[in-house]
């Protein structure tokens, strides 16, 4: 069964290299489809390069969306990553 699952998150820093390749190690884990929102912007949580070209910068809002058996578990996982981020 598909599930779906979306976490706004407020991004304590700029969403650059060292968070990005985060997101991507931690999206790997699951089978979920994940993707992060910012604006009219999506980029899948799985390139580095498409989450740093959505120009999400500190104190704005970006939203984790999952889809997928695991999705629950892979949204808070990938929110849980941009939380931390610095």
């Amino acid at each position: 069964m598909s599930a779906s699952s979306e976490i706004p998150v407020v991004l304590p820093a700029a969403l650059h290299a060292r968070p990005a390749g985060e997101v991507v190690r931690a999206a790997a884990r699951f089978q979920a489809l994940l993707e992060v929102r910012h604006g009219e912007r999506s980029a899948d949580a799985r390139s580095a390069l498409r989450l740093m070209a959505l120009g999400a910068l500190a104190g704005t809002t970006v939203v984790v969306h999952a889809t997928g058996d695991d999705a629950a578990a892979a949204a808070a996982a990938v929110a849980a990553v941009l939380s931390a981020a610095s």
